[in-house]
């Protein structure tokens, strides 16, 4: 049995368990639940004799765990299953924690046959799964043949078939009469296999009771009313509920909560109001539902109630905010339209991405602007009729081209260069 009596924990200021006095028994599978921070982990590990409380003790079979006469004979534990040498394998693991501890050696192969394990007995532990891990944490608790057994999230990386071995696992060892230990988070699970629940919240204590009991004292049962598609049937069948002193809520999926009434009242006022049902079911709440109303105000780490908050549409900028180079600082962006604008630029500015060794080139203009050039002697000639810096076509149709002229005689041909042995630019 385990026993903490005024348990207490602190680390500097910070108070990870506070005056926290519960029994585990034996022949049971006790739950140990809580929200994340509320000092679960902690106060298995003053269990362990791995943490001094500040205040209070804790006692495992009438002692603390630290005046144990060869303590993993006593007590076995999952609290971390990555704490393995990883370059050891899984029978030279337990080979050392048999040899530490006194124990035979043919007790290594008897738990790794329980756990599954003995084909990959010779594999080293680095080359493990999450859930082998798991397997193997297990077989060191389980390596001692120990009366009381505490697993921290125990199924934590198993397939639905592990799950399902742990389950029975815990089962029969509580069915041998010892005393098993089992914190985690999946509240379907614990409803499976618990038998009690101790729930602490902020490091207190919150509850102490039977699942059953848990479940009927921190929920409200209701029944689920269905009615046919009928006008007025619904409006006169909640008019009357309301007089029978019922409350009704409708759901989502046009489906009646009615609470405060028995089911066979609901049934005898709807046949007095003439309407037909097509459901009339009971709902029983669930462990999670029962769990998250009792912790509704011990949760240290709750999300925002908007989801998209903090998410940013992928695709999009921030308005004012220029884009990364996507070829490195100072090289222009790949696929830059030709003719207008550079994504994104900030109008009547620089361009952002200047190539190295020049001028900027001239900003792009807006729509219906004449192009502006950098400083320097204006340039010759018409503008540009395409290309960067060229002002967009406008969009609104053209007017009908006027008859085509004939074609002007061609000019004469330049006589070609005479010859010369001179050589060329290039060549000198």
């Amino acid at each position: 049995m385990i026993e903490a009596r005024g348990l207490t924990k602190r680390y500097g200021t910070k108070t990870a368990v506070y005056n926290l006095s519960f029994q585990v028994r034996p022949g049971l599978v006790t739950g140990f639940l809580g929200p994340n921070g509320s000092g679960k982990s902690t106060t298995m590990r003053m269990i362990l004799g791995l943490d001094t409380p500040t205040a209070g003790e804790v006692t495992v079979s009438g002692r603390p765990y630290r005046q144990l006469p060869n303590a993993p004979r006593h007590v076995g534990a999952l609290l971390d299953a990555k704490a393995v040498h990883g370059g050891r394998s899984a029978r030279q693991h337990l080979l050392c924690l048999a040899q530490l501890s006194g124990i035979p050696a043919r007790r290594v192969d008897e738990v790794l046959g329980v756990v599954g394990l003995q084909d990959v007995a010779g594999k080293r532990s680095k080359g493990f799964s999450l859930g082998m891990g798991q397997r193997l944490g297990i077989a060191a608790a389980l390596l001692g043949d120990p009366q009381v057994l505490l697993f921290d999230e125990p199924v934590n990386g198993l397939d639905p078939e592990g799950i399902h071995w742990v389950r029975n696992l815990m089962r029969r060892l509580a069915s041998e009469g010892r005393t098993v230990f089992v914190s985690s988070h999946l509240m379907s699970e614990m409803a499976l296999t618990a038998d009690h629940l101790i729930v602490i919240g902020r490091g207190q204590l919150l509850a102490d009771m039977g699942v059953k009991d848990f479940i009927a004292r921190n929920s409200t049962g209701y029944a689920l009313v269905r009615t046919p598609n009928e006008p007025g049937a619904r409006e006169k069948l909640t008019a009357a509920l309301h007089e029978a002193g019922g409350a009704v809520q409708p759901e989502q999926d046009g489906a009646l909560r009615v609470t405060g009434l028995e089911l066979p009242r609901i049934s005898d006022l709807a046949h007095q109001a003439d309407v037909r049902l097509w459901e009339l079911s009971p709902h029983h709440a669930s462990l999670e539902e029962a769990y998250m109303r009792l912790t509704q105000g011990a949760v240290d780490y709750r999300s925002t109630h908007d989801p998209r908050a903090g998410l940013q549409e992928q695709g999009r900028p921030v308005p004012g905010q220029l884009p990364p180079p996507a070829m490195g600082y100072g090289q222009p962006q790949p696929y830059a339209p030709q003719g207008g604008p550079q994504p994104y630029a900030p109008q009547g500015g620089p361009q952002p991405y200047a190539p190295q060794g020049g001028r900027l080139p001239p900003q792009a203009p807006a729509y219906g602007q004449a192009p502006a050039y950098p400083p320097g002697p204006a340039p010759q000639g018409p503008p540009p009729q395409g290309g960067f810096g060229a002002p967009p076509a406008p969009h609104h149709a053209a007017p009908p081209a006027p008859a085509r002229p004939a074609a002007p005689a061609a000019p004469p041909q330049a006589p070609a260069a005479p010859a010369t042995d001179q050589p060329d630019a290039e060549d000198r």
